[in-house]
């Protein structure tokens, strides 16, 4: 067997093994089964675990965006005519979450923590000086104390309207916005504080909410089913709520937004438990997006999550006392937020309906600036981008013994809206990126053993065709060799030269007869016996 030959039955066994066991990998997935194993068991909040220290503490920088609605026409809308507002903003603060008091539970399958947040202003990412801009906005004091008036007497209420115009009490105020944000002593608010310790005379948006946290949490680790990492086990020790009018809305589903499962697919809701809406939410697959070289899969509240109860009928939960429902795009919260009548949304009234933005005049809701995302990269679960967009309006309507409300039309008024966002960060790109290559080399393995395989093929085929080619050249060669030893052989035969001259007499033999012409002189041969 000549060197040409092993060379193409060696290739051929080794293409025939890759093929085999390149499509049988393929066709198991065993490379597949073992990377997801992997991350099942790698991607939970243990110690151990590579992800617990970037849940502890998230890298990723948190910036909270406030915009208010500033009122230009409150007079017009005092007389019964449509309101007015300039939007105002952002005023921009970095936000700080970490994870504090952690502490392992039941066998490490479930952890408790606090989740502190702290707010830093920054400046170059803001508009103006949050300490000097003023914004004319509902005066909220005076709408709670409206509110917790509405079912008191006639007479009681004229009173206490009378005493809140003698102190220059309006609808609306002007304050600065670090005041309407952070707190500012309310003159309504110290009277009741002086018969009411209990009330604080203080108010603001914030209030109250820079250094603190919002409830105590426990969640799943993941230890004992991945799909359960990062869910919320319970908050302020309860695993539902007791608000709302069904069992259904008072369900504490999902996590806090920060972890999600890893291999997440596009066809499942996601659930997030957002304690500032005192309630549940879901996210459904929008589009497939590119963060920083990353893919990732956005997900998005549809539009049943805020739906009117008469199209969606699981919000019916949502209407407290039962039966007192709003519209689609808006959700009462003043069930959990004792004082005024809140209401939220999304900004601009986004995916409301069209009345309540009608009855605001400056009001332009689009889906780039207005929607709620969340861009999760689907193998790990990891949000490579999250933006929370929610606006807190306030419901106005005419209250007995208020003069001041008896030509307003009722309406869900706006005051302001946040755009919380948050990028992952280019180290931890850097390393996402990093980890997805590898994922993606492991889990293709058996397809790159496939393709060696199919190259082996291709080069044994040229090995072959190249073989038979020289094979051919050989038989050609051999034949041209033996035709020239014929042709050789045929020159040294004996023969006599055909002579041009007329026949002359000769002796001939008595035995041979006479030929005419000429002839070739050959050796004579006997005929053969029949």
């Amino acid at each position: 067997m000549t060197r040409r030959s092993c060379a193409i039955y060696a290739t051929g066994i080794v293409c025939a093994h890759l093929l085999i066991v390149g499509i049988a990998l393929v066709v198991a997935q065993v490379f597949q089964t073992m990377i997801h194993s992997r991350l099942k068991k790698e991607i939970t909040l243990t110690e151990k675990s590579q992800v617990f220290e970037s849940w502890k503490n998230p890298p990723p920088p948190v910036y909270m965006e406030y915009y208010f609605f500033n009122v230009t026409n409150p007079e017009v809308f005092l007389k019964g005519g449509k309101a007015a507002v300039q939007q105002i903003g952002p005023y921009t603060y970095r936000e700080y979450r970490p994870r504090e008091n952690v502490t392992f539970l039941e066998n490490g399958t479930k952890v408790y923590a606090l989740n502190p947040k702290t707010f830093v202003f920054v400046p170059e990412k803001s508009a103006g000086d949050p300490t000097v801009d003023i914004v004319r906005t509902v005066n909220i004091p005076f709408v709670a104390v409206m509110n917790e008036l509405n079912s008191y007497s006639f007479f009681l209420k004229t009173i206490v309207s009378v005493y809140m115009n003698s102190l220059g009490i309006e609808l609306f105020m002007s304050r600065t916005v670090h005041e309407v944000l952070w707190g500012f002593k309310d003159p309504v608010l110290t009277k009741i504080h002086s018969m009411k310790p209990e009330v604080d005379e203080y108010f603001g948006l914030m209030w109250k909410k820079n250094g603190t946290h919002e409830g105590e949490f426990v969640f799943h680790t993941g230890e004992e089913n991945y799909l359960d990492y990062g869910k919320i086990d319970t908050w302020n020790g309860l695993r539902k709520m007791s608000w709302w009018s069904s069992n259904q809305s008072n369900m504490i589903n999902g996590t806090d937004g920060a972890v999600f499962h890893p291999l997440i697919n596009r066809n499942e809701l996601l659930y997030i438990f957002a304690a500032d809406l005192c309630r549940s939410i879901h996210l459904a697959y929008v589009k497939d997006v590119e963060v920083k070289g990353i893919q990732a899969y956005r997900f998005a509240p549809p539009n049943d999550v805020l739906m009117s109860p008469k199209d969606n009928p699981t919000n019916e939960g949502f209407c407290v006392p039962a039966g007192d429902c709003l519209g689609t795009g808006v959700l009462k919260v003043s069930v959990c937020r004792e004082g005024a009548p809140i209401v939220v949304s999304f900004p601009h009234f986004y995916q409301a309906d069209p009345m309540y933005i009608n009855a605001i005049d400056g009001l332009n809701p689009n889906k780039e600036e207005h929607e709620t995302y969340l861009d999760l990269q689907p193998t790990t679960g990891v949000p490579i981008r999250a933006c929370k967009r929610a606006q807190l309006n306030i419901i106005l309507k005419r209250v007995p013994g208020f003069p001041k409300t008896k030509h307003i039309n009722e309406t869900i008024f706006p005051i302001m809206f946040v755009n919380e966002t948050a990028t992952i960060d280019d180290d931890s790109a850097s390393q996402m990126r990093t980890l997805l290559l590898i994922v993606t080399l492991v889990s293709n393995f058996p397809l790159l053993i496939v393709g060696m395989g199919i190259i082996l093929l291709l080069v044994l085929v040229v090995l072959f065709c190249r073989n038979r080619q020289k094979k051919n050249e050989v038989k050609r060669i051999d034949f041209t060799e033996a035709f020239h030893s014929f042709t050789t052989a045929k020159d040294d035969t004996a023969y006599t030269q055909v002579s041009d001259k007329p026949d002359e007499p000769s002796e001939t033999p008595a035995n041979q007869p006479m030929r005419n012409g000429s002839y070739i002189a050959m050796s004579p041969v006997e005929a053969q016996k029949c």
